[in-house]
């Protein structure tokens, strides 16, 4: 496996495969790896003749009080990860390689969605997100791309970029990993205290419950969410927003759900400073 720290170098390495018609596969992260990454990794590996998984902590998707200046970083046991997970190469490029002139004027943006869910209280989140995603498919020129359905609203909005933007790019999401616990797998997770950690299970307990009503007949959108809502409460979360959307359009769901209308429960919550992020398909 190689270590890749210039664009002009990788794409030396990478436009012979492409022309040899090799598939390559990409797997973008902001470091500090857990096996949630390491799924996507064996998922490129398992379906790509090549791998690349980026390294990056993209500043412009952190606002100014958010966690930029603490994030994990630890790059050499990020590599041996991601090479033990089968992959050819890691892309690590400096903030100066990928953004020479400081922050980039030129943006991608989805003025709608950008502004919904973790968007409302992460002002220029998801525009520092597309930007980034779109500068990495243009560099690596890869095939396909795997992203964790745990950032579902992410994920969503990737795919509509592509389709928007016709990129010649596949998306493939792949399900959130868990701990033994229910505990979705989140870099952030190390933040927590295990008094915290065990308080957290709040989140998935409680989605878990809506699911069982919802198979049970339960069609109230307020009370599929009051369920959520009491299980991070009694946890003594503190709830960003509980959201139930038509995950075709990712639209906030209202009144009693259609039967024909596939839908998602959106989380976010804070455990002590920490906040997570998690979801479940009805």
């Amino acid at each position: 496996m190689l270590l890749v720290k210039t664009i002009d170098e990788l794409r030396e390495q990478l436009k012979p495969l492409a022309r040899q018609g090799k598939k390559i596969g990409l797997v973008p992260t902001m470091g500090a790896l857990h096996n949630g990454h390491g799924a996507l990794i064996k998922a490129s590996a398992a379906e790509c003749d090549v791998t690349v998984v980026s390294v990056f902590l993209n500043p412009i998707q952190f606002g100014k009080n958010e966690d930029l200046g603490k994030y994990p970083v630890r790059l050499e046991a990020d590599v041996k990860l991601a090479e033990s997970m089968g992959a050819d190469y890691v892309f690590a490029p400096s903030v100066a390689e990928m953004y020479p002139d400081g922050s980039p004027m030129t943006t991608v943006r989805d003025e709608k969605l950008e502004e919904m869910y973790c968007g409302a209280y992460r002002p220029g989140h998801f525009r520092g997100v597309l930007t980034v995603v779109s500068k990495l498919f243009n560099i690596s020129g890869a095939d396909v791309a795997y992203f964790g359905e745990k950032d579902y609203q992410q994920v969503f909005m990737i795919e509509k970029m592509v389709r928007d933007l016709n990129f010649d790019i596949k998306i493939v999401r792949v399900p959130i990993v868990r701990e033994e616990s229910g505990l979705a797998l989140s870099s952030r997770n190390e933040y927590l205290s295990s008094d915290e950690k065990y308080k957290a299970l709040g989140i998935h307990e409680g989605l878990k419950k809506a699911k069982i009503a919802y198979s049970s007949g339960e069609r109230g959108v307020a009370k599929l969410r009051d369920l959520v809502l009491k299980s991070i409460l009694g946890n003594r979360g503190i709830v960003q927003y509980v959201e139930i959307v038509d995950r075709r359009t990712l639209q906030r769901c209202n009144g009693l759900l259609p039967d024909d209308i596939p839908v998602t429960i959106l989380v976010a919550a804070f455990f002590g400073k920490t906040r997570l992020i998690d979801n479940i398909e009805l």
